[in-house]
């Protein structure tokens, strides 16, 4: 049997524009974790990066505004992107 396999920039994808989380529970790998679960391919705009725990977030980083949108940029040129998801901007 044949299978079938989709190259991520011929189909759908969900860009998210958000901060890290260190611990892997929220923020942009949260965001992978979900899309993967639905069968979407997931691409990443990061915001901010932090050091939390699942309790407390100890440090923020926000990246400059040039960075993240060149990250956005970079995504919009090579992946047809369906839908946007918007978590922390950091500022």
């Amino acid at each position: 049997m044949t299978q079938l396999i989709r190259h991520p920039a011929l189909s759908s994808c969900v860009l998210s524009i958000a901060g890290s989380d260190s611990g892997g529970c929220a923020g942009v790998a949260a965001d992978l974790k979900t899309l993967a679960a639905f069968g979407v391919h997931g691409l990443v705009a990061i915001t901010a990066v932090t050091a939390q725990t699942t309790r407390e977030v100890r440090a923020i980083r926000p990246l400059p505004a040039a960075h993240v949108e060149a990250q956005i940029r970079a995504a919009f040129a090579d992946f047809h992107i369906g839908a946007i998801k918007i978590g922390m901007l950091g500022t």
